[in-house]
Order: C-alpha cells, then structure tokens, then sequence
C-alpha cells in the first residue's frame, strides 16, 4: 500500500460528464477520465484491507487492491497485467457493470466507496493508448475443436480461455455483428462499438474464429455441430422477454426493449429502415415499462431521439435512498439509484399497474392503470402480497410504449429443444458444476444458463465453462 493514509486524506472524484443538455444531442460516450495524477490519488484512497470485501463482491475476484496500488505508483503495464488475470474485457465492466464491488468496499461503510471502476477503465484505457494490449496467440495447438454459439460476454469470454489454452475455437453469431448484447443491447452512449471492435479484433489476430449471420438450430443445426466438434458451448443469452398479456397490447406502438434498442444501434451502424419499420420516439409521448437498466436505457434513447416527454412507470415501490435495516453492507445495497438517462429527462412514478391500452385506427394513444400497494410477506411463498387502490384509476396519453420488464430465460424453440438439454425450475439450461449439460460434450455459460443478469457475471460464467471444457477435453486425450 503505497499511502496508508490515503483514505483519509484525499476526496473521492468521480469522471466528469457532459451536461444533460450536450449529451442528449448525439450517441457518443459522454463522460471524461481523470488525468493520471488524480487517478493515482483515487488509488491511494484505497486501504489494502487485511480482508478485501471488494474480492467478494465481485463476481470475477478480481485482484482490486493490487491494481489500485499499482496505478497510485504508475505502474499501468503491470496493472493491465494483474487486471488481466482474472477479467477477459475489463473495457466492457468499465463502463456498464454497476460495481457490486464499491458496495463492498471496507471504506465504502462511512465514506465514499474507492473509485474502483472508474480506475479499471483507467487500466484498460491507458493499456490500448500504450500498446500494453497485444495479440497474443498460444504458442502450441491441442488439436482440439470448438464451437461456441453465441458472441455475447460470456460467450466471448469463453472463446478467449479455450483459445489460451490451445484449442480451435469458433464462434457462431446469429446476428450480423459480434457482442451480444453489448453490441447491440447497449446504447452506444454507454458503450460505443468501436470498443468491441477493438477487442474482437485482437482475438481473431489471436485466432478465434467468427462465423457470423449464423443461426444455429436454423442456418446450421446443433447435431452438426456436435459431430464437426469436440465439444459445444452455449451462451446465447436469456432473449425470451417478459411480456404483458393486457387488453390492447397488440396496438401498434407497443414494443419490447430490445426491439428498439437494437434498431437504434444498427442505425448509428449505418443501416436504414423503412417509415413502417422504423422505431422512433421523435415528437412522441413516450412511456417505458419497468425500472431497470434497460428501462433506463430506452429512457436515454427516447430523449436523444426527440421524446416530448417521457415517462417511466415500475410495478414495484421506490426503493429507499439509504440501506434499509435488513440490507446491510457487505451486500448489495437496494437503494433508489439515479441512472444518467434519468438526470436526461423522465417523470418516474412507481406501484403502477398496467391494466389496459386502448388507441385509435389501431395505434396506441392511451394507456390505463391503477395504483398498488404493497403488503407483508408471506412466509410461506415468500412473496409480497400487492392489492389495487381502490379509487386510483388513471390514464396517460402515449403513443409509443416499451416493454423492459425482464427475461424468462432463452429460447426454448429450435437449438435447445432440439438438442434435449435439461432445464432447471427457471427454464435455465442446467448443468453440473463443469458447466455440461445433460448432453455428453455440450456445455453452456451465462444467462442461458443462470438467468438475465451483469455483464460482470457473464463473464465469469464464461470463464468458469471454458475450464470445464477444457478439463473434459484433456481427459478424451
């Protein structure tokens, strides 16, 4: 630890962003890295603890109080180094993982948390800027083949390890571009694509190959796959969206999140869309369904698309501003979190209840709710008993509403029904500790497998089946 009293003598500082008012006026990354020297005093502020509760709170373990003493002493290259340990795309968590490990920073109990984020994109940043970052291809081959389907986070980090350990890799993407998710998912204001690029590219120079414009289950099947390799990975998401089966949902202006929020990342790409095709929020009342990151996400697009106004309605009550008595810390804290896209323009109200949509010339212009409340817990279901208001009836005018109330875990039709894989109580794609499912040879990571959640933990999942992958390969030897 190179300042024992750093925690006590300097300030957190956050990146800097760009008023609401700039930002919402184009689609590219909005906030500014600090300088090196105020970087070297966040990583001062960090205070080595004997047990580091940032390791547990982060999925990956990555080696925190390393990579802040490291860069408090100016050491980048050797960050990288130590950053690269453990976290595949450290570029992809910098910007969009909510950092579960500064709510479980030590000095996070009665001061800001450490800047941990902010200085793992600081690393990776200055990595590229340094040429630190370099393909790296492995020096013998096992001879070995696999295919990995889907190219999102964990897919990708799955390639990367088996590609490391001397396997043939290839990557199969159904849509025209590689990333998931966090190509075509996340708005390019989080996430511009050319950060993907940047990193995808350096793992075809290191020999992963990507076949992309690849269904598999429709363009080529999985009993292909499983005779042309040794062993199959599944990563392809949990795309089945949570739907809302009300009178009137089949009105035209009603979408799901992903609809729109993957059409606007193929528009800034350059693709066009027809008039009747296209999704835009331009001179629209606009309403989004759900609390969520991806809620906020299609908040953030409505406004830079030129809502009127937009609007964000969630079942749920508003969450507390401070850790609540049975939330404490080392654990994620369940606190109202104020989200970029909200600082941009959006009138929140939560207990809402969608009961119906009604337009005209089959076009939505109103939709119908009620107010709720939330009772006790029951203790033998564990769930919260909810009942309508009575008297709280309300209607909003809209004309465009999005759909982010979650996922219900992949697709069952094609691939996987296909292939017999076992399903888990959730509809996940089950497996045993090796990450293998039921199938001998076919293996699965990520949200098909453990249900939507963080790029952080996509990662991981990625990683942690790439070992088993290859463990069952070294024993067909």
């Amino acid at each position: 630890m190179g300042d024992s009293t750093g925690f006590m003598k300097f300030s957190r500082q956050d990146f800097e962003k760009e008023p609401a008012a700039t930002r919402i006026k184009h689609w590219h990354e909005f906030v500014r890295r600090l300088p090196d020297e105020a970087l070297q005093i966040q990583g001062a502020r960090c205070m080595d603890c004997g047990t580091p509760f940032c390791h547990w709170g982060c999925p990956l373990s990555n080696l925190i109080p390393d990579w802040n003493d490291l860069v408090y002493r100016g050491k980048w290259e050797v960050a990288i180094e130590r950053l690269h340990k453990t976290n595949n795309f450290p570029e992809f968590t910098g910007r969009v993982c909510p950092a579960p490990c500064e709510n479980s920073c030590v000095l996070g109990i009665n001061k800001p948390a450490v800047t941990i984020k902010n200085i793992e994109l600081s690393i990776i940043e200055k990595a590229y800027e340094k040429r630190f970052v370099t393909a790296q291809a492995p020096k013998t081959r096992s001879g070995k083949k696999v295919a990995v389907v889907g190219s999102g986070p964990s897919g990708l980090a799955c390639a990367d390890q088996l590609n490391q350990s001397g396997h043939l890799v290839t990557v199969y993407e159904k849509n025209e571009v590689v990333g998931g998710l966090v190509a075509l998912g996340i708005p390019d204001y989080k996430l511009e694509k050319t950060v993907v690029e940047r990193r995808v590219n350096r793992m075809v120079q290191e020999g992963v190959q990507f076949e992309t414009d690849v269904y598999v289950g429709v363009d080529v099947s999985a009993e292909e796959l499983q005779k042309k390799y040794d062993a199959v990975v599944l990563c392809c998401g949990a795309e089945h969206p949570r739907d809302l089966p009300v009178p009137g949902r089949e009105l035209k202006g009603i979408h799901f999140a992903m609809e729109f929020l993957t059409q606007q990342n193929r528009v800034n790409a350059g693709q066009k869309f027809s008039a009747e095709k296209r999704i835009s929020a331009e001179g629209k009342k606009v309403v989004v369904l759900g609390g969520g990151d991806t809620g906020a996400d299609c908040i953030g697009t409505s406004n830079r698309q030129g809502a009127v106004n937009v609007k964000n309605f969630e079942l749920l009550p508003q969450a507390p501003k401070d850790r609540a008595p049975d939330n404490p810390w080392p654990q994620w804290a369940y606190i109202d979190r104020i989200a970029t896209s909200h600082e941009e323009g959006v009138e929140r109200d939560f207990c809402i209840m969608t009961k119906s949509f009604s337009g005209e010339n089959g076009k939505v212009k109103k939709l119908h709710a009620v107010r709720v409340e939330w009772g006790e817990k029951d203790p033998k279901t564990g769930r919260f008993a909810m009942k309508e208001i009575p008297g709280s009836e309300f209607e909003v005018e809209v004309d465009l509403v999005f759909l982010a109330l979650g996922f219900l875990g992949p697709v069952k039709s094609g691939m996987i029904k296909k292939l017999s894989v076992d399903l888990d109580v959730r509809g996940n794609v089950k497996t045993n500790e090796q990450k293998m499912t039921s199938v001998e040879g076919v293996f699965a990571a990520g949200d098909m497998r453990r249900g939507q959640s963080l790029v952080v933990w996509a990662i991981q999942e990625g990683r942690l089946a790439a070992e088993g992958v290859d463990h069952y390969l070294k024993a067909q030897r």
